[in-house]
């Protein structure tokens, strides 16, 4: 899924309002093959068990924001720190 590059133009992260971006093939595979292994929290702290389709992502790579069934999903708290991952790919 893709999102209009002019809406994605318009979108930044809610709390640093870093601009978003789509997150590259290598980065989704990498947080779902975490999410699948258990090991991943929302920036609530609350455990991410299901895959995500697509997700937006900070410029700076900080922050993930899942994409579910085509609308990005813009709450902080339900946003994915890059942190937590090993050796993030940018």
């Amino acid at each position: 899924m893709t999102i209009n590059d002019q809406l994605l133009s318009l979108l930044c992260d809610p709390v640093s309002h870093v601009p978003l971006t789509m997150i590259r093939k290598k980065q989704l595979q990498l947080v779902n093959r975490q999410i699948d292994a258990g090991q991943v929290e929302t920036v609530d702290g609350i455990d991410v068990t299901e895959p995500l389709e697509d997700a937006l992502i900070t410029q700076d790579n900080k922050v993930i924001y899942p994409i579910r069934d085509g609308i990005p999903v813009l709450l902080y708290e339900q946003g994915i720190g890059t942190t937590q991952f090993d050796s993030f790919p940018s």
